[in-house]
This record gives structure tokens, C-alpha cells and sequence, in this order.
């Protein structure tokens, strides 16, 4: 029996008086495990309204409050772990440890949030002129609103309404209608935890949902996960609305492998970052470039990756799940499909995976493919499935060349034991995360996640400082208080005529 997901308003959880509706589906039986509503206008309008009201008070709550709130939340986060990663594989279709390593990356980023009196501390100098100081403060800027994808479902959220609120907003969230069971559990914790009434506001539906949020002009700043189309017209569609706007999009990660690196070291690591979560990642690595002797390699790769056994969450020896629904794992075959008929040679080839006892599921074996080129489409565009491309070149710098020419700039690595290779390599990529000997390079929440190029479009980047930067505003005084001014107070002389 399928639930039916309630919207977040002021405080209360409510159920939709909208009829339209969209089925969650387990990815692996594509039994529907609940119905999102999409939020009538009023609805959508009730938030709006009721985070600007719950904005007046919020906003004069004490910065250490606010940071204690996150400790309690980040507290209930920790005790709840499981119980969420538990969701989260159900309705995602993701590995119970790939779920939990979701949970806890999200929670890390609130244990940041809890840090933000330090964060929010201004400038200050003294004597900018002749009894003159200017200073500065760093104050909240109304409501914000979040955008998440389906494939980070605890950790994005996370990613987004904790740094939010911690600085003194108020903020929207509207989760994909593919997976709202975990944001709901996320939302029901931060109202345990103590968080006053009307300062998140949990909506639900699609892309008129999605423009209510642009257009609307109480809200202040969007961030968004998503796909290079959407993001681009989340960014458009803000800006032009006069919103300050962090958008996440695709990407096309590559991993650069040296003949001085490791053999077994890369091998395990390009098997784990490629197919992990099912490609399903916006850092996972899509593409190997293999430097001289190195390419001698991709037959052994091959060998580990068809060792690779996708299952439900519920088997702990499944490397990762299916995909997220029947349209995701259609596209990927066609992709696979076209990858063949480009000319590419397709060593281990995942489409007709099975998996015992879920005939159904959303299944797409791990696919490597050689001998790619930049023209082919199976590298231009962002497959998002357990799919490897594997590309030869000569020298470090010819793979430097075909990493700078992509179109896109979120995550790249490199594998070797040369430290004048890495260190040339880290200055000269145009990308945005690097990674040395590591192959998903994401930063603990204490930097921020720097995406480049079609990866990013935006001037600020999620969590660690830059955060804090884009759900704030700098208020810079500058004063004078002229000494002659200063009352000592009655005179009590007597003065001589």
C-alpha cells in the first residue's frame, strides 16, 4: 500500500489539495512505494508567505542559537543514520552503504553549519581616516529556496537548507518527485531538533512548482543540483528574476593514468568511481585517459570490471544498485548502443544485465568501453550509468589538452608517483576539484564544492565558506564620533564674572 507524501507548510505537515500526482517507484520491483503531490498555486503561495513571516524573527535569533539548533540537529541526523539510509536505498535503489555514505556526507555539512559564528564574523579597521573606522557585518538575506536531483537525496537537501538557515534565512526546499521520502524524514528531524515554526517550508511537484520558486520575488536566492538543461534554465530564468542563483549541472570526469601509478592502486579505483551508485553521480569518473605504457592496463580493468555484480540493497555483496527508473535505464542502453555503432570497442558490456529474482529492476551491468575518441558521443555527453570510457594517449600533455577541451569542469584525477606530474597537472587542468592519486576528489565541508565550466553556472559554490557568501550580504558601516562630543557630564565650577 503506497503512501501519500505530505507538503511542509508553516510548520505543519499537510496533505495536498492538488490533484495531480506522481508515483515514487522502487527502482528494483518498480513497486510504487508512494505519490507526490504537485502543490496547487495556493500552496505554493502559503510557503512563500509563511517563510517571509517566519524571516521577521528568525532572522534576530542569536547566531550561537542558530548554531546550536544545528548541533541538535546534526545530533538526531547521527542517531537516525541508519533509519535514513534505510529510505533512502528503498526509494533510490542505492546500496545500504552507498545510502549511508549519502546520510553521513550530508550530516557532515551540518556539523559545518553548526560552526557559523565564525563563519559570519565581519571586517573591521581602525582609523580608515582621522577618527574614522569602517566595519563590516554579515547579515541573511530573506528566503531562499533549493532545487534537489534524485541521486543525492539526504546529502544535497543537506547540502542546502542547514548552511541556509544557519545564517539567519529562511528557506524552500523542493526535493525531486523521484525520491521525497528521505527529505520528509529530513524535515520531521529538523522539527525535532527544535526548529521554530515556518523556517523551512517543504514543497513537492515539477516544473511549475519549479517556476513558482523562480518568479516569485520574495525569494531572494535558488540553489539547484541537476542536469546541464535544467540548470542553465534555472540560472536564466533566476537571473533574469533578479535572484542571486548557484546552479549545478553535468559533468564528464576523467581520470589521467600515468605508467609510473600503481597498477592494482588505479584498477580498483577506476572500478569503484566509475560504477559506483550506478554512474549515477555528477563526480563519478567517466572517462580514463591512459598515458603511454599505461594502456596496457585496460585488458585488466576489463577483467575487474565484468567481476562487478549490481543487486538490491538488501545484499551485501551487490557492488550497486539499478538505476533510478525505467527512462534513466533506457537512455543509457541507447547510449551504449551508439557507442558500438561510433566504432568504439566495447570490452565489458552491461545491457543485458539481470539480476535473480528482480526481473523488473532497473538493471545496467558495468560497460567499458576503448579506443574512444572526443567526437564519439558516448564521451561528449554525460551517460549518468556504470559506463567507462577508456581513451590512450602519449604524453601527459596530450591528455591535459582533452581534459581542458571539455565542454565540462566538475572533478578530474590523476594516478601517479611523480610529484612534478601531479603538481603540473593540478595547476594547469581547467577543472574545478582535483584530485592527486584520489578519483572522486569531493572536499570535506570545510571547503566548498568548486565545479567549473558547464558543471557550474553561478558565482558562488555550495558549503564551506563560499556558502555562507551566497545566503549572505555584507553591511559595511563606517563611523565617526568626533571626540568634542563627549558630555563629561554637569559642570559644577563656579565661574568668575
Amino acid at each position: 500500500m503506497s503512501k501519500s507524501i505530505k507538503l511542509f507548510l508553516n510548520g505543519e505537515f499537510v496533505e495536498s489539495k492538488g490533484s495531480n500526482t506522481i508515483p515514487v517507484t522502487n527502482p528494483a520491483t518498480q513497486e510504487v512505494l508512494a505519490h507526490v503531490p504537485c502543490a496547487t498555486h495556493e500552496e505554493m503561495v502559503a510557503a512563500v508567505e509563511g517563510a517571509k513571516e517566519a524571516f521577521k524573527t528568525w532572522r534576530e535569533v542569536p547566531v550561537p542559537e542558530r548554531a546550536r539548533l544545528m548541533m541538535r540537529y546534526q545530533a538526531l541526523l547521527k542517531e537516525h543514520h541508519d533509519e535514513l539510509a534505510t529510505i533512502l536505498a528503498e526509494e533510490s535503489g542505492k546500496t545500504f552503504e552507498d545510502a549511508k555514505g549519502d546520510v553521513w556526507r550530508g550530516i557532515e555539512v551540518v556539523e559545518q553549519a553548526a560552526n557559523v559564528p565564525a563563519l559570519m564574523m565581519g571586517e573591521t579597521a581602525e582609523n580608515v581616516a582621522r577618527g574614522i573606522d569602517t566595519y563590516s557585518y554579515i547579515q541573511p538575506l530573506g528566503v531562499c529556496a533549493g532545487i534537489t536531483p534524485f541521486n543525492f537525496p539526504a546529502m544535497i537537501p543537506l547540502w542546502m537548507f542547514p548552511m541556509a538557515i544557519a545564517c539567519g534565512n529562511t528557506f524552500i526546499l523542493k526535493p525531486s518527485e523521484q525520491n521525497p521520502l528521505t527529505p520528509t524524514r529530513l524535515a520531521e528531524l529538523f522539527v525535532e531538533a527544535g526548529a521554530p515554526k515556518g523556517v523551512l517550508q517543504v514543497v513537492h511537484g515539477a516544473k511549475k512548482q519549479v517556476d513558482h520558486l523562480l518568479h516569485d520575488p520574495a525569494i531572494q536566492a535558488i540553489s539547484f543540483v541537476g542536469s546541464v538543461p535544467v540548470g542553465q534554465y534555472i540560472y536564466r530564468t533566476g537571473t533574469e528574476n533578479l535572484k542571486r542563483v548557484q546552479a549545478f549541472a553535468g559533468a564528464k570526469n576523467h581520470s589521467v593514468i600515468m605508467p609510473d601509478a600503481n597498477k592494482q592502486t588505479v584498477i580498483n579505483n577506476l572500478v569503484g568511481a566509475s560504477v559506483g551508485a550506478a554512474g549515477q553521480r555528477c563526480m563519478a569518473i567517466s572517462v580514463a585517459v591512459f598515458v603511454g605504457k599505461s594502456k596496457e592496463w585496460i585488458d585488466d580493468l576489463a577483467v575487474e570490471l565484468a567481476k562487478v555484480k549490481p543487486g538490491v540493497w538488501t545484499d551485501k555483496d551487490a557492488a550497486y544498485g539499478p538505476l533510478v527508473s525505467q527512462q534513466a535505464k533506457q537512455r543509457v542502453i541507447d547510449m551504449i548502443a551508439k557507442g558500438k555503432e561510433e566504432g568504439a570497442e566495447c570490452l565489458v558490456d552491461g545491457t543485458n544485465c539481470t539480476v535473480e529474482g528482480y526481473p523488473e529492476g532497473n538493471w545496467v551491468g558495468p560497460t567499458l568501453f576503448n579506443n574512444v575518441t572526443t567526437e564519439m558521443s558516448i564521451y561528449q555527453e554525460e551517460i549518468f550509468g556504470p559506463v567507462l570510457c577508456a581513451m590512450s594517449v602519449e604524453t601527459l600533455e596530450e591528455a591535459l589538452a582533452i581534459v581542458n577541451a571539455n565542454q565540462y569542469g566538475n572533478g578530474t584525477s590523476i594516478f601517479t608517483a611523480n610529484g612534478a606530474a601531479a603538481r603540473k597537472y593540478q595547476h594547469e587542468v581547467e577543472v574545478g576539484q582535483v584530485g592527486i592519486n584520489i578519483p572522486i576528489p569531493v572536499p570535506l565541508p570545510f571547503f566548498s564544492f568548486t565545479g567549473w565550466k558547464n558543471s557550474f553556472f553561478g558565482d558562488l559554490h555550495a558549503y564551506g565558506k563560499q556558502a555562507i557568501r551566497f545566503y549572505s550580504e555584507t553591511k559595511t558601516i563606517t563611523a565617526r564620533w568626533p571626540e568634542s562630543e563627549i558630555d563629561n557630564g554637569p559642570n559644577m565650577t563656579i565661574k568668575m564674572q
